[in-house]
């Protein structure tokens, strides 16, 4: 039999499918391209586990999967939350980062996953905070009452709560700002001052009083000039006399950041950020220049010269600068930063300093019907401003415009004894603003609850260290009590920021009206006075050694608010976007609804 040669048979039959042995077609064209392998997107992302524990800082949540259909394919993952970040495929909290289960039950976060062709998918998630069973075996015992009321465990019958200094000194802000919005005037319409330097030296005698000035006011019966408290007849303050409300002399300046040093985070001799460069004036040095705008105002209007706006128009109110800016409610606005805000959290609830604020003495203090460490909490919750039933009113009560006969004008009369008492019947200040947002957002899809929310952790964080008081917290105790002074300062911290955003879109408002036909001098005032309220309680919020702001991001906001409004028509647009980058830091800095955000 012949045989064929294997190279013979193989030319035959590649020869009989009209190929040539060399692969190449009969009709010599070219031969069809590889088809290029397409990339499938991931379709789901999933969590191994979603719980984690409050007060776990740094904490590893779980592992990230992505379906997809490609095999094989490498993926890498981001999260939207700031508080969150993923490293390789582990969803954690970042350093320093821990949650608290009284503040917050679950977080929702956006994970997008993105594969190695580019293509993305994003997936919502859900993080469950779950509680610590010491803490709630704490507040289950708690039994806290309704409102901030302790009896004493060193005098029965006697109350054990003390912050009439802290009274004191929202009267004396009260005071100072009732004089500068409508007391100066009065004086300089009867000719009283004849220069400047007597203008700065009253105005000085309110916000420095010395304790010669507080005998004077014993000897000559000062009655308090505080007309921003409206108490209708037939009822009367209780306390007529500054010297009614504290004993012992007080003044507002001796506790401005930076003046009392004890126990301060921050050195406000060079830290101060906002108020041109930083640490270019301290605390102290910005009011006093204020004081000084003020008074060259004064000597202006006691020369006869007129002051005129940007539009030519005359400005009439000696507390608003041609720059536009009010220094009425930036002396104010300061204050309850660099003053209330600041001795609150800063240094009364702080537990950083040995033997002062939570790590006070736990010992009855001397004879008093308290132990240190109460009487220290008392007074952080002073600054906050609350009356001591806050729970009793309503948003619109606390901002006295409710209808309620026994509440609706921010005041209470709980004892019934036919008077106001300034230190425990009325609202004041910081705790007044936290109603006022909160109403902000009352038919949003979810509203804010500020003022119920930092009240309770008031009351919840004092219930504490009055069953405690003369004994040592335990270590559940104190972790519960930590977890209270948190809840109620941050949330006193997001009634600020949330006041700031309010003025940022209030000061937009006013910035569309330049540049239009018959801008008035009620125009300039309104601009003056919300662009000055909204740089006053942004530069409160760097007073807080809690704050959820980094010291870059605050940086950054007092750059882009800067140190007046623009009112040059050209420029407002481009400042609105400055204000608008802005409000969106804080909303992601305290995690703000956006509808809340957009509407306050």
């Amino acid at each position: 039999m012949l045989k064929t040669k294997p190279s013979i048979i193989a030319t035959a039959v590649l020869l009989s499918l009209g190929l040539s042995a060399c692969g190449g077609s009969s009709n010599s064209s070219t031969p069809a391209p590889t088809p290029t392998p397409t990339n499938t997107a991931p379709t789901a992302v999933a969590l191994s586990a979603s719980d984690v524990a409050e007060n776990a800082v740094a904490a590893t949540i779980g592992t990230l999967t992505a379906t997809d259909a490609d095999a094989g394919d490498t993926f890498t993952y981001t999260v939207d939350d700031e508080r969150f970040e993923v490293s390789g495929n582990e969803l954690k909290l970042k350093a320093n980062e821990s949650l608290n289960y009284e503040l917050i039950r679950s977080i929702p976060l956006k994970v997008t996953v993105t594969d190695s062709g580019s293509a993305t998918f994003t997936q919502d998630l859900t993080v469950n905070v779950t509680d610590s069973m010491g803490v709630q075996t704490v507040l289950d015992a708690l039994n806290a009452p309704e409102t901030y009321t302790f009896e004493s465990q060193f005098e029965a019958g006697e109350s054990a709560v003390s912050y009439s200094g802290q009274t004191a000194r929202q009267v004396l802000i009260l005071e100072l700002n009732n004089y500068i919005g409508s007391g100066l005037q009065a004086d300089l319409d009867v000719d009283k001052f004849t220069t400047a330097a007597q203008v700065k030296e009253k105005l000085m005698s309110l916000y420095a009083k010395s304790s010669e000035d507080w005998q004077s006011d014993i000897d000559n019966d000062t009655v308090l000039a505080i007309t921003s408290i409206s108490v209708d007849a037939p009822l009367t303050v209780k306390q007529a006399k500054i010297t009614d409300i504290s004993s012992s002399h007080k003044n507002l300046q001796a506790k401005v950041a930076g003046n009392d040093e004890a126990g301060q985070t921050k050195d406000w001799s060079t830290d101060l950020v906002g108020w041109n460069d930083k640490g270019s004036v301290t605390p102290n040095g910005v009011v006093e220049q204020l004081f000084d705008q003020l008074a060259a105002n004064a000597q202006k209007a006691i020369d006869g010269e007129l002051r005129k706006d940007f539009a030519d128009n005359t400005i009439t109110k000696v507390y608003v600068n041609e720059d536009g800016t009010d220094i009425k409610q930036l002396v104010q606005k300061f204050l309850l930063g660099a003053l209330n805000f600041s001795q609150g959290t800063d240094d009364y609830l702080d537990n950083t300093t040995a033997d002062k604020g939570l790590l006070s003495s736990f010992e009855q203090d001397g004879t008093k019907n308290y132990t240190k460490v109460e009487h220290q909490f008392d007074e952080g919750f002073g600054y906050f401003g609350a009356a001591r039933n806050y729970n009793a009113f309503s948003d619109l009560d606390i901002r006295a415009k409710g209808d309620s006969a026994e509440f609706g004008k921010g005041y209470n009369d709980a004892d019934t004894d036919g008077t106001i008492d300034l230190k425990s019947e009325i609202n004041l200040a910081n705790s007044v603003n936290a109603a006022k947002r909160d109403l902000g957002t009352a038919d949003n899809t979810t509203p804010t609850d500020f003022t119920k929310t930092a009240f309770d952790a008031f009351v919840k964080g004092r219930k504490i260290l009055n069953d405690a008081a003369g004994r040592e917290l335990t270590s559940d105790e104190m972790t519960t009590l930590l977890e209270q002074r948190d809840t109620a300062v941050l949330t006193w911290e997001k009634a600020i920021s949330a006041t700031v955003i309010h003025y940022i879109n209030d000061t937009k408002a006013d910035l569309d009206k330049i540049g239009t036909d018959g801008y008035t001098a009620d125009n300039f005032a309104d601009l003056a006075k919300h662009w000055s309220e909204l740089k006053g309680f942004s530069l409160n919020l760097q007073f807080s050694p809690f704050s959820p702001v980094t010291d870059e991001e605050f940086a950054m906001m007092q750059e882009k608010i800067g140190m007046k409004p623009v009112v040059v028509a050209a420029d407002v647009a481009a400042y609105k976007t400055q204000l608008d980058e802005v409000r969106t830091m804080l909303q992601n800095a305290y995690h703000f609804d956006a509808e809340n955000v957009e509407k306050w």
